[in-house]
């Protein structure tokens, strides 16, 4: 016999109440226990106490009746009924709405930008979560069975869009097209992903990479060491990127070169084949910001999209994001990732560094790294007469001329 046991032979003996000692015990002892040793100790219990007892344990030591019934139950069986603890509780939002997360990230990931100091790999969105809840409702048509508003901000969290902290700071450069522009886009691109037959592509550079014994930041288990200043770099690489935002996939190209016009049409030709086999789209819209060398004013860089164009029979469209908005396309999202996964290690060489950037995941998936060998000049500029040529074979957008341009080949398009 356990001196539990003996403890409850001696319940019997003592006169109502329950001495303060003796009930101080018994709660203890029951919040040691759990599921079916807990019920049992308190059918004994109750027992012990003789006559009235379910009533003295609920009085004076605060037990449920219902729960002191079903441990007599089990008592008297000499079967204990297992606990399914994990049926319990409120369920997850996703498991009734499975849809939801889905549709919050259709919401939010148009307007979300990536941490323009690549030093988290988090994406900030400008929305609100009651913002979000309203959308739901008149986009989506969620009804009475939408979570609540907090349900909708922690969701936010866990998919890892986060509202940006509000601090001091400079006036944002804005010109007074902005607002139209990403009015612009944001259609071109819901028009673009919802559209069978066209691709969208968010393409962009990233900053010159010093290849070398030079420390970047970051913590290693390794302990490395880098030069305690960054001399003359070995070779110097910059990334170039492609990413398909509807399938989450990137394709990063590097160069020791100028990353020029011809440099990036070098890598969407190299890219074409698979996306070609793969897709058979019959437009591409192309999403960028507004660099030196792929602006819509860029003579070469419109002499060698059009020429693709027309090469491949495919149509494409230009959908430029405002001046100073970089951040919001959707490719610098992995520039994010990529700094964070190679910080901390030395990039001692291109080999290291194109290994390195390989094995950096987005959504789960690796991304396709290249090196382009080949040596770009710059200042390369079509004169104004030929200029002209090019010029009669696209289309720019009244009012928006320099951010949106449509470059038709075949009757089967999205353009207009």
């Amino acid at each position: 016999m356990t001196y539990l046991d003996n403890l409850l032979g001696g319940l019997c003996l003592q006169a109502p109440p329950i001495s303060k000692p003796i009930k101080e015990l018994l709660k203890e002892a029951a919040s040691h226990l759990q599921g079916g040793f807990r019920r049992i100790f308190m059918a004994k219990t109750e027992k012990a106490l003789g006559k009235g007892g379910q009533r003295r344990a609920e009085q004076e030591l605060d037990w449920n009746r219902t729960t002191i019934r079903k441990g007599k139950r089990e008592l008297e069986s000499g079967q204990v009924q297992e606990d399914n603890f994990s049926t319990r509780g409120r369920k997850k939002a996703e498991e009734h709405l499975p849809n939801l997360l889905e549709d919050l990230q259709a919401i939010v990931k148009p307007s979300s930008q990536a941490d323009p100091t690549f030093r988290t790999n988090q994406l900030y969105t400008p929305l609100t979560a009651k913002f979000v809840h309203e959308c739901l409702i008149k986009q989506k048509g969620y009804t009475t069975e939408l979570p609540s508003i907090r349900t909708v901000s922690t969701k936010l969290d866990q998919l890892n869009y986060h509202p940006q902290k509000v601090t001091k700071s400079k006036p944002i450069k804005k010109i007074k097209e902005t607002d139209a522009i990403f009015k612009q886009v944001h259609k071109v691109n819901k028009q673009a992903d919802e559209t069978k037959g066209v691709l969208r592509l968010s393409m962009d550079a990233k900053a010159k990479v010093k290849i070398g014994p030079f420390s970047r930041g970051g913590k290693s288990r390794r302990g490395e060491k880098g030069a305690d200043h960054d001399f003359e770099p070995e070779e110097v690489l910059t990334p170039w990127g492609i990413f398909l935002p509807a399938f989450d996939e990137s394709f990063l190209y590097f160069s020791k070169s100028n990353v020029t016009a011809d440099f990036m049409i070098d890598a969407l030709e190299d890219l074409w084949t698979e996306l070609k086999q793969r897709f058979n789209p019959n437009t591409l819209v192309l999403n960028l910001d507004n660099g030196p060398e792929n602006n819509s004013h860029r003579t070469q860089f419109i002499k060698r999209i059009v020429t693709f164009a027309h090469r491949y029979l495919v149509n494409i469209r230009l959908a430029y994001y405002p001046p100073y908005h970089s951040k919001y396309n959707p490719i610098e999202r992995l520039w994010g990732i990529l700094e964070n996964h190679w910080n901390g290690d030395i990039l001692d060489s291109v080999d290291k560094a194109l290994g390195l950037a390989s094995t950096m995941t987005w959504s789960g998936i690796h991304p396709v790294v290249k090196l382009i060998d080949t040596q770009y000049d710059t200042g390369i500029i079509l004169n104004k007469k030929v200029m002209a040529t090019y010029e009669s074979m696209i289309k720019r957008l009244p009012g928006l001329e320099k951010y949106f341009v449509d470059i038709p080949v075949t009757d089967s398009s999205i353009l207009g």
